[in-house]
């Protein structure tokens, strides 16, 4: 059993740091834990605070409460480190987040067969900003907040100290940051630069990942769980698998060694599916009947309609369609729409596996919407599993906002 390392103090309670005061019953979010104060819940800030600053966060009637990340260009106004006030933000309490956070991942006990996993996961890992994933002898590195970024060479110093990679390379290359008032950064980091393709091990599974410049830190890390759930023979062997979003071919690998039928790929890259055919190669070579398809998933699944073709089982993992809470009710529509036609697709008995990855649309408010397109569909389906992400991206009790990664694998039955 791990715990969280107990943080040095400042026996003067502020170490010299800016205060930010709430408004009146405003603090209840913190006091139960959440790393986040928004900037409508604000009252002041008392001194004049740079991005990245510490501050102390204090209640209205001037309680301190935590020690914070501050950011004042931010909507997120601040991002709580600690919940005591008196905790000094130095590198030892950072070696110390980091190490617990190692120390998680190890009692995971991935072994040998798998070398590609999250290390750090943000706030849920008491880290508020900071992704870290490693791919075999590799780290990556996304620092997402002002706070994060302007420690980034201290904490790949102590990440390198800890886990001894050959590399550490930076992927701060993401959309987010704009919201913190950064700029996107990407590159060599600590050590050796790592290669166009870094080849890892997932369940005895071998991919090629790049890691300069793929989705995300390079790969689905999050999916792995939900791979191995697809790659059993029960539910693919022999049959027609459409695998729709399929960036690197990772659920077609899982697909293809469980013996499925011919297998359709399609993504909007021909990079992407380059490097699907090759991750399939290199995995299970000689399979002629499989197609990767370059297209747009919605045009394709309608052609695919009005051809009548039909699958035994659809894989549908699409981006992420909420940025903003206004852009919610146009994503929704989107994701209704991708489940009707795909439940349309399958044949009697088949199965679909869909996700979605934005973080504001909730567990629930999945299933209604996939229910709704069954609706329309005119089939019937029944909830096989809830998925989610794998153990290494751990959830937070108290920050239910981590939460993106959700899908349903489903059985029709009519």
């Amino acid at each position: 059993m791990t715990t969280e390392p107990k943080p040095t103090t400042d026996p003067s309670g502020n170490g010299g740091r800016a205060i930010l005061r709430l408004k009146p019953g405003r603090d209840r979010p913190v006091r139960q834990g959440h790393p986040w104060v928004f900037s409508g819940a604000v009252a002041e800030v008392e001194g004049q605070v740079a991005p990245g600053e510490q501050v102390t966060v204090v209640a209205a009637e001037g309680e301190p409460l935590a020690v914070a990340d501050v950011n004042p260009v931010s909507q997120i106004r601040a991002r709580i480190l600690s919940r005591d006030p008196d905790t000094v933000i130095d590198a030892a309490f950072w070696r110390a987040r980091l190490a617990a956070a190692g120390a998680r991942r190890e009692a995971l006990s991935f072994g040998a067969a798998t070398t590609a996993y999250r290390l750090v996961n943000a706030e849920s890992d008491f880290l508020p900003g900071l992704i870290v994933d490693r791919y075999g002898p590799y780290l990556v590195m996304q620092c997402l907040t002002a706070g994060m970024a302007g420690r980034r060479r201290q904490l790949a110093e102590l990440l390198a100290e800890l886990h001894q990679p050959a590399g550490i390379y930076e992927r701060s290359d993401v959309p987010v940051r704009e919201r913190e008032g950064l700029e996107g950064v990407a590159g060599p980091l600590w050590g050796e630069a790592p290669p166009e393709t870094v080849t890892i091990l997932e369940n005895d599974h071998r991919f090629l990942v790049d890691v300069r410049a793929g989705h995300k830190t390079g790969f689905y890390l999050d999916q792995r769980v939900n791979r191995a759930l697809l790659g059993q023979p029960r539910f693919v062997a022999g049959r027609e698998v459409l695998n729709l979003f399929s960036y690197s071919g990772a659920f077609a690998v899982y697909a293809a060694a469980a013996g499925a039928g011919p297998i359709v790929n399609v993504d909007t890259s021909a990079p992407a599916l380059t490097l699907a055919e090759a991750n399939v190669g290199l995995n299970v070579p000689s399979r002629p009947d499989d197609e990767y398809l370059q297209g747009d998933v919605f045009q394709v699944l309608r052609h695919f309609r009005d051809v009548d073709r039909r699958f035994d089982v659809i894989v549908l993992d699409p981006p992420k369609f909420v940025h903003r809470r206004r852009d919610l009710d146009r994503a929704s529509r989107g994701y209704k729409d991708l489940n009707w036609l795909a439940l349309r697709l399958l044949r009697p008995g088949g199965h679909l596996m869909t996700f979605s990855c934005s973080g504001l649309v909730t567990p629930d408010l999945f299933q209604k919407i996939v229910f709704a397109a069954s609706l329309d569909a005119h089939v019937d389906a029944q909830i096989l599993a809830q998925l989610g992400p794998g153990p290494d991206h751990p959830v937070a009790l108290s920050v239910p906002d981590a939460a993106y990664l959700k899908g349903l694998f489903l059985r029709v039955v009519a």
